[in-house]
């Protein structure tokens, strides 16, 4: 075939085991049904083979944009013959690929979860060395100096191995285009998490060089249920790098079992201590910690969890680097029956909200020995229920100064591996002396009783397993919530907006401020006219050209309310209970703002809270997936604190937003003044929520229309541009997503390139 012929891609699309016939370009296209699979095939001669270059558009709309190319060489699909295929954050696919001979069907997978996508003509076309060679080039060159020195390093993507292994380092460029294929955990842990032999003498090196050594008391609970659990606990303990450690074993059961077997022939000593004297040794053990030194740390451990060698010397290295913390945490994983890892959870920075909502931290908890002690010591209950209680104690002790005194490590540092603690009775009976480990019940008490201790009144209900919703009560008389809602003609938007605010919102005091900006629409006028009346509304005209951040800023200088609350005339109240939701929230101390949970008319999240820097400037998390799907570690249905909420709904303080100087009208005039806002918030000592539990439509920018104008894309870049410069430390790293999650996309996907320093290998 000659190289400069081209064959433009017909075939079918397959949508849950249904085919559609294709032809040009395929739009938003539902898969909901099951994954999106183009049916390529050649109506005359044969696919090319060798090097050829894929070009096209793949527009989507969901929460998984892996895209791969499959192919038959007359035997079926085979599970390694695929190539992944990576496309720009618009969607644009210019792909080399080395496609094998004798191919005698492909297929297209074009997205791996249920969602949208708008699919243009596809073509394949045979390219020449000296072609191939250019394109990499091009693609490489400047992913080297996009990208920092750290992440090259990392990857391997530099200017020599480029000389010497093009094609790799191609490829290695691939993985850092925005949509590009997430690596399997068990590949990302050969990659960037399994220790070389050049680490372990790099972190040895570097504990020499300790000003102190800090010491971990180890707290390993078991009962006879764990059998060989607690072994593999001190294996691991046995091959940690930092050895400043004492391991207890606290023996749950009531009489002599075979775990001291177990035992036998350790290199260290362990003490057990069994269950009838566990009171009495415990009650010694907290008075020696208040006695103690400041460089004693408490962690409890389960029988079966395993610790990374270099555990303790992370924990150690963060004790200090961060004196004044109290609270070290990492992140974890869990084992299966054959001791492979998997079930990751890289967590996000601290967030006092977010405990409340789910114990996030996990067991891979460290605790300076002097606040445990002052929190009330390791209880026998902790041991035998969980560490959930205690570190609600600690956290009243410590008090919520954001990270100051909660530091987290981004590294696995624990593999989950414990059998429960105890079994529940049989005829399933329970009772608080036969709860398991971190059980439902007893963690809602523990967050009830830390929630009376520190004087909030609220109710606690459990949502999923493991989740919890504080209902915070509001006082006798609540403030009074100013609600803006800027608008421009849009009839049935606002109309629908406003009647279901006057008819679903069960708050008792809140007023409606409408700011209309140059309507014409006959019906939209009559409307605005007509609700001006009701007592709830107010209707200010802004006889200016649309600028979102003067719009609100004006009405804001109106309100009468303490509180404000910004939302969007295409937006629809869905649970009654919104705003008394958002405003228990701002009610507690230190919230400056509170955002809600917006979904698309076809239910899918459009909002679960910003993230910034991660996908570009900023984005939403958990956008398109489905309205109970729990997203990520939970974390699209419990509330916590973001860097950044939309302002298509979000709650605030007038007091704040006018001493800030409310949203920036002057260089945010339509986008991203909502996060540029919350970052300020933030700047000034104050805490950004999101709550899933306000939940409300949202028809995203319907009524504005798009940024296609000539115009309207150069104001927008100039925004960008601002925002970009204004919050650069920023968008390095959000303390809200995990630095080991793609930043190239908000999907909270495995990162191919982690934005995590080593810390053995940065001068200290």
């Amino acid at each position: 075939m000659p190289h400069d012929s081209r064959i433009k891609v017909a075939g079918s699309i397959v949508l849950g085991g249904v085919t559609k016939k294709v032809s040009g370009r395929q739009k938003c296209q539902d898969v909901s049904s099951g994954t999106a699979c183009f049916d390529i095939c050649v109506k005359e001669g044969r696919f090319p083979s060798g090097w050829v270059l894929l070009q096209g558009s793949l527009i989507r709309r969901g929460g998984d944009y892996d895209a791969r190319l499959c192919y038959d060489l007359g035997v079926g699909f085979k599970d390694d013959q695929y190539f992944e295929i990576p496309s720009s954050s618009k969607g644009v696919i210019n792909e080399l690929l080395p496609l094998p001979a004798n191919i005698k069907h492909i297929k297209f997978l074009l997205m791996g979860t249920a969602g949208e996508f708008e699919l243009c003509q596809l073509s394949i076309a045979k390219v020449g060395a000296l072609e191939r060679i250019w394109r990499m080039v091009r693609r490489v060159v400047p992913m080297i100096f996009l990208h920092s020195r750290q992440k090259r390093k990392l990857i391997k993507l530099t200017f020599f191995r480029m000389l010497v292994d093009l094609q790799g380092t191609y490829k290695i460029a691939g993985k850092l285009r925005a949509h590009a294929a997430a690596p399997p955990y068990q590949n990302w842990i050969e990659q960037f998490d399994e220790l070389t032999a050049d680490d372990r003498t790099q972190i040895n090196k570097h504990i020499t060089r300790f000003a102190n050594t800090p010491h971990f008391h180890l707290l390993i609970m078991a009962d006879d249920t764990a059998s060989g659990a607690v072994q593999k606990t001190l294996d691991s303990l046995n091959g940690q790098l930092y050895r400043h450690f004492t391991c207890v074993l606290l023996d749950m059961t009531a009489r002599d079992s075979g775990l001291i077997t177990e035992m036998q022939d350790m290199a260290w000593e362990v003490t057990r201590v069994a269950q009838p004297r566990q009171a009495a040794w415990l009650e010694q053990f907290n008075t020696e910690l208040a006695d103690g030194k400041a460089h004693e740390w408490v962690l409890l451990v389960r029988a079966g969890d395993v610790f990374a060698p270099h555990a303790l010397y992370r924990f150690a290295r963060e004790a200090l680097a961060k004196p004044e913390a109290a609270v070290l945490y990492s992140d974890d994983d869990e084992l299966d029956g054959n001791g492979q890892r998997r079930l990751h959870r890289f967590k996000p920075d601290w967030s006092l909200t977010h405990l409340r909502s789910t114990n996030f931290p996990g067991d891979a908890v460290a605790l300076r020995g002097g606040e445990v002690a002052k929190a009330g010591g390791v209880g026998v209950d902790c041991c035998r229920y969980g560490t959930y209680d205690l570190l609600l104690r600690m956290v009243d002790v410590v008090g919520d100064a954001g990270t100051g005194r909660v530091a987290h490590i981004p590294a696995v540092l624990l593999h989950r591996g414990g059998a429960p603690l105890p079994d529940p009775l049989p005829g399933g009976e329970r009772g608080l002396e036969h709860m398991e480990w971190n059980d439902p019940q007893w963690c809602v008490e523990a967050l009830r009783a830390h929630l009376a201790r520190n004087g909030v009144k609220g109710d606690v209900v459990e949502t999923l397993p493991g989740c919890w919703r504080v209902r915070y009560e509001l006082p006798d008389v609540p403030p009074l919530v100013s609600i803006v809602v800027p608008t421009r003609d849009a009839f049935e938007l606002i109309r629908q907006c406003v009647g279901s605010l006057l008819d679903k919102t069960t708050y008792p005091r809140f007023e409606i401020l409408v700011v209309d900006n140059q309507s014409a629409d006959a019906d939209a006028l009559a409307y605005l006219e007509r609700i001006a009346g009701h007592q709830r509304v107010r209707v200010l005209r802004y006889d200016l050209p649309f600028n979102y951040s003067a719009m609100n800023n004006m009405a804001v200088r109106e309100a009468r309310g303490e509180v404000v609350c910004l939302l969007n005339n295409d937006t629809e109240v869905i649970s009654p209970d919104w705003l008394e939701e958002m405003v228990g929230h701002l009610l507690q101390p230190g919230v400056g703002v509170v955002g809600a949970k917006l979904y698309f008319p076809n239910g899918q999240v459009q909002h679960g809270g910003d993230l910034v820097g991660v996908g570009g400037v900023a984005n939403h998390a958990h956008a398109f997936l489905q309205r109970h799907d729990p997203g990520y570690c939970n974390r699209a249905m419990v509330a916590q604190e973001f860097s950044a909420v939309t302002g298509a709904c979000l709650v605030t303080w007038k007091e704040i937003y006018q001493r800030l100087g409310g949203l920036d009208e002057q260089h945010l005039k339509v986008a991203f003044n909502d996060v540029d806002y919350c970052l300020r918030v933030r700047e000034a000592g104050y805490r950004v929520m999101w709550t899933p539990h306000a939940e409300l439509y949202h028809h995203e920018s319907v009524s504005r229309g798009k940024d296609c104008s000539p115009e309207k894309k150069k104001r927008a870049k100039r925004e960008v541009a601002y925002v970009r410069k204004r919050w650069k430390h920023v968008m390095r790293h959000d303390p809200f997503y995990n630095p080991n999650l793609s930043h190239e996309r908000p999907d909270f996907s495995l990162s191919n390139a982690p934005m995590v320093r080593k810390p053995w290998e940065s001068r200290e």
